[in-house]
């Protein structure tokens, strides 16, 4: 098989590293650009931007996946991180193609889904979970360094010099592909020629939602996570703009901002997720995360100050625990055959979160009238921007009003939980689902055919 040596999860941690790595240079070039490009709907705008984006993510990752089963996994890792990367170079050239190749993107944008797949091919069951954390705490190291490495920088040599490398190790991320990645799935489990049939049910988006209403649990468990992550996902799209134009953050401080609530997630997701889990229960670790992320979010909405800030920070990622927990919740008590048809739902939920989040936080910003009616400006002789001392006297009593409404969303997710229960069995009918995965199965999958697509369904935002 062409590339070197034989498949492995270390081929698949190199192409995710490199994918974000070049990303996360660009965090704090990208917010400048953004609110000079957008002087006076800049949220509004960005959620547009973003929700676009996720919203195709959300469309074409089945159709992808679905297509890398018949055709293979490394053309289109080449194509997701090639269409993903794209906008990179166009950050100088044309800030206005930028941001609209960056919403076409997301057709493309679904790496998580090729890679884990890759992995899946390779790896047996027993082992798959520590690869896909292997692959997850890549993406989380990869932006706990870059940000902080492009900000600094930036502010040494200019912005140019951080999109050029940015650029560079996205063309390298490529020729690694090209050259060093071989193909994972093999060649028997291809058909012969490229004009295999794909059904449409493998390729809907919503294949998996309109199972949702079918076993009661499920519907809790689904309207939880709905409820919980599309404030998540408005505010992953937003805060760290929110923080460099609102708060006053500089770009060092934005990107420290970043490393440190990255570190601080990964201790939550793995030594003290494992402490609740033994200590409280999986029903009880989930309903303390959705208790950390309310506190978060009113934290977010009412602050003022940076330190405060901060402080929520340190309790977001205390409520970074709760989608790891639900998915232990649905792995435990769901059966054997139904695991890939549940967690898809789940995930599938989580997708289209991606794509109206961020667009709800962007028309909450423009309800409210958050905007920027200036560039920042120099240090004030008292400490502060002048933009932030704009802002805050404007909206003194509510500065940041979609925080708050994720908050009663999230409180609504809270209200929901407390009836699902800690044990129980989890039985979608599902008889459609298996008799398509029957039929489209490889004949010659090590793997039932429910596992083999559970890896595609896996979340694309980690």
């Amino acid at each position: 098989p062409q590339g070197i040596g034989s498949p492995s999860v270390y081929h698949a941690v190199i192409v995710i590293f490199l994918e974000f790595f070049a990303w996360g240079l660009l965090t704090a070039p990208t917010l400048v650009v953004l609110h000079e490009t957008f002087p006076k709907h800049t949220f509004l705008m960005n959620g547009l931007i973003q929700g676009v984006k996720g919203l195709l993510s959300f469309l074409s990752a089945p159709l992808i996946g679905a297509l890398s089963d018949v055709w293979g996994r490394k053309s289109f890792l080449l194509l997701t991180v090639f269409f993903t990367c794209a906008p990179i170079p166009l950050m100088k050239i044309s800030p206005w193609w930028y941001f609209a190749v960056i919403s076409v993107s997301g057709v493309f944008a679904v790496t998580f889904s090729v890679v884990f797949a890759y992995v899946a091919d390779i790896t047996q069951e027993h082992e798959r979970s520590m690869a896909y954390g292997l692959v997850s705490a890549t993406f989380a190291a990869s932006l706990v360094t870059s940000p902080a490495i492009g900000a600094y920088l930036g502010r040494v040599y200019g912005d140019s010099l951080v999109v050029v490398l940015a650029t560079a190790i996205a063309l390298l991320d490529i020729c690694f592909i090209l050259v060093a990645v071989p193909e994972s799935l093999p060649e028997k489990m291809r058909p012969a020629s490229w004009g295999a049939p794909i059904s449409w049910e493998q390729a809907d988006p919503f294949a998996s939602l309109k199972k949702v209403g079918q076993d009661s649990v499920v519907l809790l468990i689904c309207i939880t996570v709905f409820l919980s992550y599309l404030p998540e996902a408005g505010q992953y799209s937003s805060f760290f703009l929110y923080l460099r134009q609102i708060m006053g953050f500089s770009s060092e401080s934005v990107a420290a901002f970043i490393a440190v609530l990255g570190i601080l997630s990964i201790i939550a997701q793995t030594i003290v997720l494992s402490l609740l889990m033994r200590s409280i229960g999986n029903k009880n670790t989930i309903l303390l995360g959705l208790g950390f992320q309310i506190l978060q979010l009113a934290w977010y909405g009412f602050g003022s100050e940076p330190w405060m800030m901060w402080a929520a920070g340190a309790v977001a990622a205390m409520s970074s625990i709760t989608f790891p927990a639900v998915s232990a919740l649905v792995s435990r008590t769901a059966d054997a055959d139904q695991q890939g048809v549940v967690q898809g739902m789940i995930t599938g939920i989580r997708g289209l979160c991606n794509g109206l989040g961020p667009a709800l936080y962007g028309f909450i910003f423009y309800i409210f009238h958050v905007e920027l009616n200036e560039l920042p400006m120099p240090e004030s002789p008292s400490g502060g921007s002048v933009v932030t001392q704009y802002h805050l006297q404007q909206n003194s009593i509510i500065p940041g009003p979609p925080f708050l409404f994720g908050a009663c969303s999230v409180l609504l997710a809270l209200l929901v939980a407390l009836f699902i229960p800690e044990h129980t069995n989890l039985s979608v009918r599902s008889s459609n689902w298996k008799k398509h995965c029957g039929s489209h199965g490889h004949p010659h999958s090590p793997q039932a055919p429910g596992e083999a697509k559970e890896p595609l369904l896996q979340d694309t935002n980690v």
